[in-house]
């Protein structure tokens, strides 16, 4: 199942690539916010294959900009650093031994089109597979954990890499919590459209140039893992959104290093789910 905020109202994308609208096309019962689909998450996966063979507006009519972030009001955003080895030590710092987490607050969240204004310092790309939680649970085991996630998305971790360094310890959170900083879209997909969910490849370019591509096959802690330890200290909730973290080639571990700036463009992709577009202003 696929589905996507489109103009502020939640749509199913059927296999042939038509959308529908999920509360007009069920009388209203269903809420036409995505976020409050999670809530119902069993109850809307019964009624999707039906909903899916129905017709509807072709995907490709869709404007871009119609899209919106698939999981727009989380109660909990988590973030995990440090997830990829060669990211690791292209940071120079060792691969972690149990899960970094930060979090990301949750007015930094868009959509995946448009234009971001950079605040004073050095920005920072980190392209990221999103994982929204479906069924929330605590102590989660990790053989459970796929079935407690809704589906994942293209998520963008963008960084202020010099307020994140200041003070007497990382300043992690704030500095990724600009406006604009937690891009996530435009489809959020479920984990059975994939062969295997935990081998999806992810990257980003910059002005048409490839700066970052890895394979969540390389995670340090794959999504099962990430749920099952998350879940061990905090009860995950529906609509929670987790990004898990960057493969090398950001920025800040470059030589010399390279950081964002007005007028550029930053697409962003995960295979099977789509791409993402920003320019920065």
């Amino acid at each position: 199942m696929r589905l996507a905020n489109i103009s502020g109202r939640l749509h199913l994308v059927t296999p042939d690539d038509h959308v529908i609208d999920v509360s007009m096309e069920t009388g209203g019962h269903f809420s036409p916010r995505i976020q409050d689909c999670y809530e119902r998450w069993p109850e809307l996966r019964s009624v999707a294959f039906t909903l899916e063979q129905w017709s509807g507006t072709p995907l490709a009519d869709v404007l871009p900009s119609s899209f919106g972030n698939p999981a727009p009001q989380p109660r909990q955003v988590f973030a995990i650093g440090l997830n990829y080895a060669a990211h690791a030590a292209e940071a120079s710092l060792a691969v972690p031994d149990d899960l970094t987490v930060f979090t990301k607050f949750v007015t930094s969240l868009a959509g995946p089109h448009g234009t971001i204004v950079l605040p004073p310092g050095t920005v920072d790309w980190e392209a990221e597979l999103v994982v929204v939680i479906g069924r929330g649970g605590y102590r989660i085991p990790a053989e459970e954990a796929w079935k407690h996630v809704a589906g994942v998305s293209v998520g963008q971790d963008l960084s202020e890499r010099t307020l994140q360094s200041s003070g007497p310890a990382p300043q992690y959170s704030l500095a990724k919590s600009s406006p604009g900083f937690g891009p996530i879209g435009p489809l959020l997909v479920t984990p059975d459209e994939f062969d295997d969910p935990d081998s999806l490849e992810l990257g980003c370019s910059i002005n048409g140039q490839e700066v970052q591509k890895g394979n969540t096959s390389d995670m340090v802690f794959p999504v099962p893992e990430i749920i099952a330890r998350l879940s061990q200290v905090t009860p995950l909730l529906p609509g929670d959104v987790i990004f898990t973290g960057t493969p090398p080639g950001v920025g800040v571990g470059r030589v010399p290093q390279r950081f964002l700036n007005p007028g550029d463009e930053l697409v962003t992709y995960v295979r099977g789910i789509g791409e993402m577009r920003h320019t920065f202003q």
